[in-house]
């Protein structure tokens, strides 16, 4: 046998092309693309060649079709090419084709990338910012990463736009002033930049096609913490720090339903014994106007927490709340639990805020469910109630809460009784699930 008469499958053509589209290629590389059978890409990239004459596959396609269409491609001895935006392996689809292809198998030819594009645009080395993707990812963890570096630049999409990451770092505490800036259309002929703050960018609308960056400033950091209100200090010594700068907001901030919501000091105290640290999974159950889990929530953006409430009214406030205190990372279910909860990963933390006649079933569930360390806590009012749970978990912690709350009369002062509350703490030891 003549090993010379041997020839390898062709590689996959894997391109990057940038706003100026077929026009901005080499012309023996347009050569190459335009005698290739198959052609993937972005129906923006397909574009580009109108005048193709083989197959075009669109990536909104099913990705695991177009992988077997490729390598059916190369079985054949067809050239294939796929399109993309900038560089295909900066956050691109190249990173996924070497999930199924070996890299002996790709050819990688790159364009600029976002990051540069946005780099050069500002007249700032993109080497030096910490690069982000948004795009079909947690935005959890790009909050988490942003609030740790001097400067991001983060790819975003139609669900994590710049006002939506905006609002969520807000949350997190970044100073409304902190700079930041929105890069549309990069390296399109209508490229613009606006160059904001982010209070301001968490109010507009941009281009679809964006990229958004972001300068922390330490100092403005730092000092947001040392500005906090001193009766917020003083209200809730014992509170992280994280939770007591984000915490405490008042309860007429709040839209809620005949009242029920858990009472600020409550609130703050119960915070306090869930001690959500961050990355952890909270579920807030029988969230009522949803004060507990929103500010649990804000207070831990890469947290994550998730709230039932079985009354439409008191979801409709809750869907209010997340509209006045954006929370991301805070997901609402209207239904009933124990039984709305079993999709939901373990937690970390539980407050149960109410049960709705399920109480027994749903400390159940945690003592399956609640993971070592975890810690559970429960407001109660009714004595019957709190005999339930004692009976259920013995070794729980048992405080009783009368707040009463200052209230003019005249030139004096007077106090007017809150309800009294039972909040009930325990934290998962090994011996928890044998209650």
């Amino acid at each position: 046998m003549n090993n010379a008469t041997i020839t390898d499958p062709p590689r996959i053509l894997v391109v990057g092309i940038g706003g100026t589209g077929a026009e901005g290629l080499p012309a023996m590389l347009l050569t190459r693309i335009q005698q290739a059978r198959v052609l993937v890409g972005g129906q923006r990239h397909l574009a580009a060649f109108p005048g193709f004459g083989g197959e075009t596959l669109a990536v909104t396609c099913r990705m695991q079709h177009i992988v077997e269409r490729l390598q059916q491609a190369r079985d054949q001895g067809e050239l294939a090419v796929v399109l993309a935006s900038g560089d295909p392996l900066c956050y691109g689809i190249g990173t996924t084709l070497l999930r199924h292809f070996p890299p002996d198998a790709l050819e990688f030819i790159p364009a600029p990338s976002a990051f540069q594009l946005a780099g050069a645009a500002l007249g700032e080395p993109w080497i030096d910012f910490a690069l982000l993707s948004a795009h079909a990812r947690p935005l959890a963890d790009v909050i988490e990463r942003v609030r740790t570096v001097p400067k991001a630049v983060i790819l975003t999409d139609h669900q994590h736009t710049p006002a939506v990451i905006a609002q969520a770092l807000l949350a997190a505490r970044l100073p409304p002033t902190t700079l930041c800036a929105v890069c549309e259309n990069l390296g399109y002929p209508e490229q613009r930049i606006v160059r904001a703050t982010l209070s301001s960018v968490a109010a507009q609308e941009f281009a679809a096609l964006n990229v958004f960056v972001v300068w922390r400033d330490d100092e403005a950091t730092r000092r947001s913490g040392e500005d906090m209100p001193l009766r917020l200090m003083a209200t809730a010594p014992h509170l992280p720090s994280t939770s007591a700068c984000a915490a405490g907001l008042p309860d007429a901030a709040f839209a809620t339903e005949a009242g029920l919501i858990t009472k600020r000091e409550v609130r703050l105290l119960s915070l306090a014994e869930l001690a959500l640290r961050p990355g952890e999974v909270l579920w807030d159950i029988g969230a009522g106007s949803g004060a507990v889990g929103i500010e649990a929530a804000r207070s831990q953006p890469t947290a994550q927490v998730y709230a039932v409430e079985k009354r439409e009214a008191l979801c409709q406030c809750i869907r209010e709340n997340l509209r006045r205190f954006p929370a991301p990372n805070f997901s609402l279910i209207e239904g009933t639990a124990p039984a709305a909860c079993q999709a939901w990963p373990d937690p970390d933390a539980v407050f149960i805020g109410g049960s709705g006649g399920h109480l027994t079933a749903m400390i159940a569930l945690v003592q399956a469910r609640l993971r070592p360390g975890g810690r559970l806590v429960i407001n109660l009012v009714t004595l019957e109630n709190l005999q339930t749970v004692r009976t259920l978990l013995p070794a729980a912690r048992v405080v009783q809460v009368q707040i009463s709350v200052g209230q003019p009369i005249q030139d004096m002062l007077r106090f007017e009784a809150q309800n009294p509350v039972f909040i009930v703490s325990l934290r998962r030891e090994a011996s928890l699930g044998d209650g």
